[in-house]
């Protein structure tokens, strides 16, 4: 098998309906890098004549917002495409992705993908759909930033760090976001989020050590994201 049969990109993504020769053609024509924490894998409003498979790592997608600081968007992780909206619209990208850890991603040509999407109609269904899962969660996140107070949008994505990305040997969040990156998330400023970080130390929620914070009382956590 082609290592684009074997990889976890294929399992969780539109490639899974690929044909094994179609696998194979995606094999010859991919072009696998290693992305360091920090680094940009594409910048908003650029084109992109590509789109990127996620074997390993995790990045963030980010929108510059008129006051000129970064709104995380979205976390994404192994196993996810970037890129394949602004693809198929020929569109300028509208975020940024920046790698959150060192990262190996693999490039796959724009020729090549719409082979795919006008060849095979499971694969462009495919893509349509994880296109509509994006916008649902877009969605999701302007109803959380307009109904949701500050406190209730921290613990939520506390609790979406935990449950999505898990924790190190110390049950501490695997994903170490920086206090302005958490704010970024939530939607606040960064001195608030740190208030409100201290206050849920206090308060037994969580244990904090640097970066490092540990989930104590999901079940509160639970409790005030509702």
């Amino acid at each position: 098998m082609s290592k684009c049969e074997q990889c976890i990109v294929k399992e969780f993504s539109a490639l899974k309906a690929l044909t094994k020769d179609e696998l194979l053609k995606l094999a010859d024509t991919k072009i696998s890098y290693t992305v360091k924490k920090g680094e940009i894998i594409f910048d908003e409003g650029d084109y992109l004549d590509g789109i990127f498979c996620v074997k390993n790592g995790v990045c963030k997608l980010t929108k510059l917002s008129s006051n000129g600081k970064d709104q995380i968007v979205k976390l994404v992780s192994r196993g996810e495409l970037l890129g394949q909206r602004s693809l198929i619209s020929e569109e300028p990208t509208n975020l940024s992705a920046v790698a959150l850890e060192d990262m190996t991603v693999c490039f796959v040509p724009k020729s090549q993908v719409m082979a795919f999407f006008n060849e095979n109609n499971k694969f462009s269904l495919g893509v349509m759909k994880n296109v509509c899962h994006d916008l649902k969660e877009a969605d999701n996140v302007l109803v959380n930033l307009a109904q949701k107070s500050v406190k209730e949008r921290l613990a939520s994505t506390l609790l979406y760090l935990h449950d999505t990305f898990g924790v190190n040997e110390d049950d501490s969040l695997k994903i170490q976001l920086s206090r302005e990156e958490i704010s970024s998330i939530i939607g606040t400023a960064t001195e608030s989020c740190i208030r409100l970080l201290s206050d849920f130390n206090k308060s037994g929620l969580i244990e904090t050590n640097g970066k490092k914070i540990i989930l104590k009382n999901k079940k509160e956590l639970r409790k005030l994201a509702e």
